[in-house]
């Protein structure tokens, strides 16, 4: 499917996604695990990609949903997090939330499985972590502050590395605030390496709410 085709585009396309829609799957090279810790130590984020093929098929997607929701998040809250926001024009958070520590609650956040995964090498799985409680972030950088990624820490931590029990195969980031797609819903992203189809539906379905 050509981008032509999608008219207009969904979201404005970097450089790299132009190169990445000229490849074909066989010439796109994935993220492997030593690239992937290298991306999120220099916090270069932007370099994350997909595969040629599931680009086209996520602006195709993307569009489709904005055309029959109005947005990602509408779709996000109405059919996969099943959060009400708060009503347009009420000041505060997108959400109302029991606890005003981000993680601190498990009804104010929900672990799913990213269903448009960056291109990784096969093992990798992308999770998504969402909060109602806001998670700060410096607002000249867009990146989280130091007590927010201390907090972030910790859980993934606790979540993921403990009961994975290899902590060398549990990475996280959160996109700065001009790379997120659904900015309205804060979240972050967990990338874990090796882990199993129970331990995948242990954190889905009986972490967060």
């Amino acid at each position: 499917m050509a981008t032509q085709e999608i008219t207009p585009l969904p979201f404005d396309l970097s450089d790299l996604d132009r190169k990445i829609l000229s490849m074909t799957d066989k010439e796109y090279i994935p993220h492997d695990w030593e690239n992937i810790k290298e991306i999120i130590s220099t916090n270069k984020l932007q370099d994350f990609t997909r595969y040629p093929s599931q680009l086209r098929l996520y602006l195709s997607w993307t569009s489709s949903i904005k055309q029959q929701y109005g947005s990602i998040q509408n779709f996000l809250c109405q059919t996969k997090l099943n959060w009400t926001p708060r009503p347009i024009g009420e000041s505060g958070s997108t959400f109302a939330y029991r606890y005003p520590t981000p993680l601190a609650d498990t009804e104010d956040y929900k672990i799913l499985i990213n269903d448009w995964p960056y291109g990784f090498d096969p093992g990798v799985t992308h999770i998504v972590v969402w909060s109602k409680t806001p998670i700060a972030t410096d607002e000249e950088t867009g990146d989280v502050t130091s007590e927010s990624r201390r907090l972030i820490e910790e859980f993934v931590r606790k979540t993921f590395a403990e009961r994975l029990g290899r902590s060398q195969d549990v990475l996280w980031f959160k996109n700065w605030t001009t790379l997120q797609s659904v900015r309205a819903v804060e979240h972050f992203h967990v990338l874990v390496r090796g882990a199993g189809e129970e331990l995948l539906k242990q954190w889905t379905e009986t972490e967060g709410r």
